[in-house]
C-alpha cells in the first residue's frame, strides 16, 4: 500500500492537472452534457470538491476522533476494497450512481470556483496527513461499495478517486474534442 505522503504528494499532482485542465475549457464546454444522464466536466469537478471534503476527509476526521460514526474492530471490508487498496486504484471502469439530488452534483457557476475548491481539498489533505498517526487503525467508517475503512485508507481513497476520474475527464474532452 502507498505511504501517505506517497499518495499527498500524487494527490497535489492531479489536483495541479484539473487546475491546468481548466485553462484549455471554455466555460460553455465546461457546461456541456453528452447526454442528459451523464455530467458534465464542472458537475465532475463539483464532484471531486464535494466528495474530498464532505465524504472521504470527514471521514478521516470521525475516524481520528472515534465519533459515534466509527466501528471499533467490527467492521469489515469488501472484496471490491480489499481488490482496490492491493491495486492502489479503482478499476478503470465507469461508475453509475442513479441520478438523484443528494448525489447528482450541481453545473458550477464559474471556473474560479472549482480552482478555490481544489485548492482547498489540497490544503485540507496537507493539513490532514500528519494527523494520521493518531488515528487507530481497528476505527473505521464503512463505505458504501469497499466496506469498513479507516482513517489512512480514506485518505488514500482521496488520491484514488481523483486519479480515477482522469478517465471521465478525457471521455468528456473526447466528446467536446477537446485536444
Amino acid at each position: 500500500m502507498r505511504s501517505t505522503t506517497e499518495a499527498l504528494q500524487a494527490f497535489e499532482k492531479s489536483v495541479e492537472r484539473y487546475i491546468d485542465e481548466l485553462n484549455h475549457i471554455s466555460i460553455e464546454q465546461l457546461l456541456a452534457k453528452p447526454s442528459e444522464e451523464d455530467w458534465s466536466i464542472g458537475q465532475m469537478y463539483v464532484h471531486l470538491i464535494r466528495s474530498a471534503q464532505y465524504m472521504h476527509l470527514r471521514n478521516v476526521d470521525q475516524c481520528i476522533a472515534g465519533s459515534d460514526a466509527v466501528l471499533v474492530g467490527t467492521g469489515v471490508k469488501t472484496e471490491n476494497g480489499k481488490a482496490a487498496f492491493e491495486l492502489g486504484s479503482f478499476p478503470p471502469i465507469r461508475i453509475r450512481v442513479p441520478d438523484s439530488p443528494q448525489y447528482t452534483p450541481q453545473q458550477p457557476d464559474n471556473k474560479e470556483q472549482l480552482i478555490a475548491g481544489l485548492e482547498d481539498v489540497a490544503e485540507r489533505m496537507r493539513s490532514t496527513e500528519p494527523t494520521l498517526i493518531q488515528a487507530p487503525p481497528e476505527h473505521t467508517v464503512p463505505h458504501p461499495n469497499f466496506g469498513a475503512l479507516n482513517a489512512t485508507e480514506w485518505f488514500l481513497l482521496v488520491e484514488m478517486h481523483y486519479r480515477h476520474h482522469f478517465l471521465q475527464l478525457e471521455r468528456l474532452k473526447a466528446f467536446l474534442e477537446i485536444l
